[in-house]
């Protein structure tokens, strides 16, 4: 198969949203409270004076009750083992879905900030050391001050080379043949990080496939600098090649000097090392060329992490059976 060396890569992809469905809190607030008065409008009209909070009436009974509850229990079973909630499909339960996400980001940053100060407050850090001047206190905003897509609330405004898109950040390794080994997906336009995870989930692919010889290298561009994971990587065997240094920067980045950084970019000096780097481009960039333009492929239809995840790993699937469909004609021509 030719699994010895692999490229790392990602690509910006368009969620099934659009960027003007993304909102401040404000306005989903105002959302969600209209729909709100729409709905008790509608359940006036229906129920006139009844109240509408009356039980139905399998819940008039204990055996109904105990029935509804058990029911209960079973849907609440079922969705915890489910990867990611779903994205609802009617807009009021996205609004509410949206507004419960900033409302959490809003206490969690709260609680975050008291208890960075109240650590602080202490004086001293885990180490002993005393710390200087206590910081500001943090004043919350009174309301969420993020934005989010009510559409799709899992995408991000992502950065492309041409700007800024509402979508995801697609990532592949593929092999010299340009075989899509492991996919992953991500809703930050950064792809630190996302090195680790994406070799290991490569490697464990392959040895599902009966694969015996692992890869001995690993190619990616400055995106992935990460030295905690090259140094783990390195240590389980892998050479690890991945400039320091982007192409549209002129120089070094500040700081960046000695130790792992000289010596990656000695190592891209030699013509062995810039050779085997020559190689990533060729390995994995038609692959994301191939889906974008020629298979028009460059919005996802789902909604959703979880869901758009899928169908990424769907389409790389396809890429690969493309392929060895290719493959198999080219061999009986020639044959």
């Amino acid at each position: 198969m030719g699994a010895e060396v692999l490229a790392v890569d990602g690509t910006k992809i368009h969620a099934n949203a659009s960027e003007r469905a993304t909102c401040d809190y404000e306005r989903l607030a105002r959302e969600v409270l209209a729909d709100a008065d729409a709905i008790d409008a509608e359940e006036d009209e229906r129920f006139g004076t009844e109240r509408g909070d009356e039980l139905p009436e399998p819940l008039g009974t204990r055996e109904g009750r105990a029935q509804w509850l058990a029911d209960a229990k079973r849907r609440l079973e079922q969705r915890r083992v489910q990867e990611a909630r779903p994205i609802p499909a009617s807009r009021p339960a996205r609004l509410r879905e949206a507004k419960r996400r900033l409302d959490e980001e809003h206490r969690v940053e709260i609680r975050a900030n008291a208890e960075y100060e109240a650590y602080r407050a202490r004086g001293v850090d885990k180490t002993g050391r005393k710390f200087g001047r206590p910081p500001k206190p943090f004043e919350p905003p009174a309301t969420p001050a993020g934005k989010i897509n009510t559409t799709d609330p899992d995408s991000r405004n992502v950065k492309t080379l041409r700007g800024w898109v509402q979508g995801y950040n697609a990532q592949a390794v593929t092999t010299e043949r340009q075989i899509v080994i492991a996919a992953e997906l991500t809703n930050s336009s950064a792809d630190f990080g996302q090195l680790g995870p994406l070799v290991d989930a490569a490697r464990r692919e392959l040895r599902a496939a009966g694969i015996e010889q692992p890869p001995n290298v690993v190619l990616a561009d400055a995106g992935y600098w990460h030295q905690v994971q090259m140094q783990a990587l390195a240590a389980d065997g892998l050479t690890v090649l991945i400039p320091p240094d982007a192409k549209k920067r002129q120089g070094s980045r500040p700081g960046w000097t000695g130790g792992l950084y000289a010596f990656m970019r000695r190592a891209l000096a030699t013509p062995a090392g810039a050779a085997l780097y020559r190689r990533r481009s060729s390995m994995i960039e038609p692959v994301f060329a191939d889906t974008k333009f020629n298979r028009k492929i460059d919005r996802f239809l789902r909604r959703g992490r979880a869901a758009c995840r899928s169908e990424w790993r769907l389409i790389n699937a396809t890429h690969n059976l493309r392929k060895l469909h290719r493959h198999h004609l080219t061999a009986a021509v020639a044959a």
